[in-house]
């Protein structure tokens, strides 16, 4: 039998010692995509042409018994073009394909592909007519983050595939917002997790891909355009990130790791960030009773995490807080979980989020705000040290706190977060975000997080956010009424309401921990965090960081 040391394929913990390291995934390079005016047909593998439908027309209906004839394709500009070089091959496919594709009627939808041979022995070079929506309606967000997507999945569905161009018609036009968005949904759809795959299990998306060239059919200038793309390649780093965290296993991800990767957020942010971590004893002397008490029962101690951004020429116009929930695995404590224990990896998704938007942050070099990411990092276990129902904690602002359920123990951590960024921090406005509740999940299912605030501007600003970048939210009301729930006969306050209302009431307990007059928004993000077909879904750092651009923009 060898002696040798066995290496394992990632790094993990030892038998007696946790893991404090985790590998990142990083998007393909950002030279992949590209904008030109012009493209060679010759030389590329693939050419995906965007089309829009016509508008139907007002009297289009089903007539019982009457067959419709398949109305002809209407393509203009280059697809034009290039369809009468192909003697109306393109024309033909749009045809054939009628009943799915709808003439590109359906946002995002493609025809089969096209293969025309040279007949010379050269490779066939391969065509595909990408669906935009027809011509009567705007072009909305949805429609450009789908073009990113499909160029993503078409790239990666055609194997040994090195090039390709993007007809873009002028109606979908060329501007910094749709060039920005085409180019994060791209990079963003090619991410896969390997780091715990090993030999020919490894998957790597459109391998043999070096070059995707967008070609608008409308005059841009280039310099704009080459930075739009590279905005779209940094927030697409930070969206890796996210994913990378929510999908690593507690074996790997827990308090200290996530403090290092903190740390590593502040080393490539050539100075931009700046990072605080906050052990025990710290959090012991600003009275973070809350906080440690969820942290008793793990292996490793509690790291507090601050990465404070400022801009490069030091003009701010706001100074923000963004706290993301940093359970780095749940089980419910001493209130054990009987369900999906094994996804609880995910329940620091909040923080995932706010640490990818971190990173983009910076990479994007956003002008005019002061933001503060904080994360009170911990695991949820249990042990004979771990907190048990019916204690009462003390929060940093002096809050008692009957412990009615140690599964409601994200709102536990962040209540501390909470005041640090109120009151040692002094931010102006503050949002948070967190795999809070199961009873959100129910109200609006798996695509959409729910807003909690009692400020209008708040609301408007984050509905905004969530519009530009697909990231789909819903306001729901703050009751104060149901703070009757929270009312406990021994201490100032419990930590779970009843059944009914569960999100509201955990939305309702976490407004104690911040002062009544400054702007705050609760975000529970325990649906569109995790899809149980692909993992993480990096929900919540695109949000995050369009909410910090605009703080820098907005001059109150």
């Amino acid at each position: 039998m060898s002696e040798t040391e066995f290496k394992a394929p990632f790094t993990t913990w030892s038998y007696d010692e946790p893991c404090t390291e985790m590998a990142w995934t990083e998007p393909k390079p950002s030279s992949v995509l590209s904008i030109s005016s012009e493209f060679s047909k010759d030389e590329t593998d693939l050419i995906i042409i965007g089309v829009f439908a016509p508008a139907a027309p007002e009297d289009a209906s089903d007539d019982a018994g009457k067959k419709k004839e398949t109305p002809k394709p209407e393509i203009s500009g280059l697809a034009k073009s290039l369809d009468e070089s192909l003697g109306g091959a393109l024309s033909e496919v749009m045809e054939e394909n009628y009943d799915a594709f709808k003439h590109g009627a359906s946002a995002g939808s493609v025809t089969p592909t096209l293969r025309i041979s040279a007949g010379d022995g050269t490779k066939a070079k391969k065509y595909v007519l990408l669906g935009l929506g027809t011509e009567d309606k705007d072009v909305e967000a949805a429609t450009v983050f789908k073009v990113g997507s499909t160029i993503a999945s078409t790239c990666n569905s055609e194997k040994k595939l090195t090039s390709c161009a993007v007809v873009m018609p002028p109606k979908l036009g060329s501007s910094s917002s749709t060039l920005t968005d085409i180019s994060s949904s791209f990079y963003s759809s090619l991410y896969v997790d390997n780091r715990y795959r090993t030999g020919d299990r490894v998957k790597i998306t459109a391998e043999d891909l070096t070059s995707v060239v967008l070609v608008p059919e409308e005059s841009f200038a280039q310099e704009e355009a080459d930075a739009a793309l590279a905005a779209g390649y940094n927030i697409s780093k930070g969206d890796y990130l996210t994913k990378d965290i929510v999908n690593a296993p507690h074996n790997v991800l827990n308090s200290l790791t996530l403090a290092n990767t903190a740390r590593k957020i502040a080393e490539e942010s050539n100075g931009l960030i700046e990072c605080t971590i906050l052990g025990k004893e710290e959090c012991e002397k600003r009275g973070m009773g809350s906080y440690l008490a969820v942290g008793r029962g793990s292996e490793t101690e509690p790291q507090f995490i601050h990465l404070t951004y400022k801009p490069k020429d030091g003009k701010i116009n706001k100074k923000i807080g963004i706290i993301g929930k940093g359970v780095l695995f749940d089980t419910g404590g001493y209130n054990i979980k009987v369900a999906m224990m094994e996804l609880m990896k995910f329940d620091c998704g909040g923080a995932a989020a706010i640490l990818g938007a971190a990173r983009a942050t910076a990479a994007l070099e956003l002008e005019g705000v002061e933001a503060h990411f904080i994360v009170a990092a911990c695991e949820n276990m249990i042990n004979a040290k771990a907190y048990v129902p019916s204690d009462i904690i003390t929060a940093s602002n002096g809050m008692t706190i009957e412990v009615g359920n140690t599964d409601a123990e994200g709102r536990l951590t962040m209540a501390d977060a909470l005041v640090y960024a109120d009151k040692e921090v002094g931010c102006e406005e503050i949002i948070e975000l967190s795999t809070l509740t199961g009873a959100c999940m129910v109200a609006l299912g798996l695509g959409i997080a729910a807003v909690m605030t009692q400020n209008d501007d708040l609301a408007s600003d984050l509905e905004g956010a969530s519009k530009a970048t697909g990231e789909k939210t819903w306001r729901m009301p703050l009751e104060q009424s149901y703070n009757e729930q929270l009312k406990s006969k021994i201490a100032d306050i419990k930590n779970i309401g009843t059944r009914y209302g569960g999100a509201i009431t955990a939305g309702l307990f976490l407004e104690n921990f911040v002062d009544k007059k400054k702007p705050f928004a609760h975000i529970d993000i325990a649906g569109p965090v995790w899809d149980d077909s692909t993992g993480a879904t990096g929900f919540g750092a695109k949000l995050v960081t369009e909410w910090v651009r605009r703080k820098g923009q907005k001059k109150e």
